[in-house]
């Protein structure tokens, strides 16, 4: 419980960091915000893995560099599915992908080294 809520957290600032960096993420509220944060964890835990496996011969041929535009369709879904975020064009929800992927990766890193002490 304690990881799913912080990685709705990091998504959070993730978005937050995205908007204020990328001229074609708008989010209009906090509300808005704090609720695509969680609604990008849950596509994450629940279609991103599907998606994953289905696109595994690309992924492979790749050398991994195809789970970036599975990232990105998860950012552009998230988009679609959350009224008051708006994310415009693929370059846009890509860098946005990158930004979460980050925001991410430091959370779970740091959640990892915590555990250890």
């Amino acid at each position: 419980m304690r990881k799913a809520i912080l990685v709705s957290l990091a998504n959070i600032l993730a978005l937050f960091i995205a908007a204020y960096l990328l001229h074609g993420v708008h989010i209009s509220n906090t509300a808005t915000l704090v609720w695509a944060g969680v609604f990008l964890g849950l596509v994450n835990l629940l279609l991103r893995p599907i998606l994953l496996l289905l696109t595994l011969p690309i992924n492979v041929l790749t050398l991994g560099l195809f789970t970036l535009v599975v990232n990105t369709w998860m950012i552009m879904l998230t988009g679609f599915f959350t009224p008051g975020l708006s994310i415009h064009g693929f370059g846009t929800a890509f860098l946005t992908s990158l930004i979460v992927t980050v925001c991410n990766w430091v959370t779970r890193d740091a959640y990892r080294k915590k555990d250890h002490f």
